[in-house]
């Protein structure tokens, strides 16, 4: 379960009880930072995140400083504070450091980025990179241009030994990039679930009410 506090409408004190939600559901945990910002990525994982995924990461030196704001010295420059962290993850020492590439010249750059030492996964951000690019977005990668951006950073997470994560939308997707090779599969946000559970609610009723009429 990922925790979005980029583009998610919450901030740290709401954040704090989805973690708890989460561990008593016995879900691992990831939180996307809101930038690529030492003191946020410290404070997610001393509340207990699982992890980190870390937006717009478009250089070696972006990368190597979110490997370092998510370790401890001699491998980084965290803080030892790990408040929560320490009492529901027994690899608090250990959390996971994924960075997304999500622009044109973070692709270019894909190899050296996902070379950097201490980065366990890349998730791409397929709208961002859509944007980037010029074309239009499309979870399946539909426009050519778009599917050979999201492909190349496939293999060079592959040629690296790294985790290859997308968001998908929905399974059908999922399953498209899964044969692809990736294995982080972004299904759906909480917004997009209940209004499909929503939509599908209410057409339910609606053609139960005609039935009986």
């Amino acid at each position: 379960m990922c925790i979005d506090t980029q583009h998610g409408l919450i901030g740290y004190d709401v954040m704090l009880p989805m973690l708890q939600a989460i561990s008593a559901g016995g879900v691992p945990s990831l939180v996307r930072v809101p930038w690529n910002e030492p003191g946020a990525i410290m404070k997610a994982l001393d509340a207990g995140a699982g992890g980190v995924i870390v937006p717009m990461v478009n250089s070696v030196e972006e990368a190597g400083a979110a490997v370092d704001a998510s370790r401890y010295p001699p491998d980084g420059i965290r803080s030892m504070g790990p408040i929560r962290a320490r009492e529901v993850d027994t690899e608090w020492r250990n959390p996971i450091c994924v960075v997304m590439i999500e622009t044109v010249q973070a692709v270019a750059r894909a190899d050296e980025i996902l070379a950097v030492p201490g980065i366990d996964a890349v998730f791409v951000g397929p709208n961002d990179l859509a944007v980037s690019a010029g074309v239009e977005s499309s979870y399946e990668g539909s426009n050519p241009e778009h599917r050979r951006l999201i492909e190349a950073i496939r293999r060079a997470a592959g040629a690296h030994g790294v985790a290859a994560g997308i968001m998908c939308g929905s399974p059908e997707v999922a399953a498209q990039w899964h044969e692809a090779g990736f294995v982080m599969l972004g299904l759906q946000s909480d917004t997009r679930l209940l209004a499909a559970a929503s939509e599908q609610i209410a057409k339910g009723a609606k053609e139960m009410i005609r039935r009986s009429v």
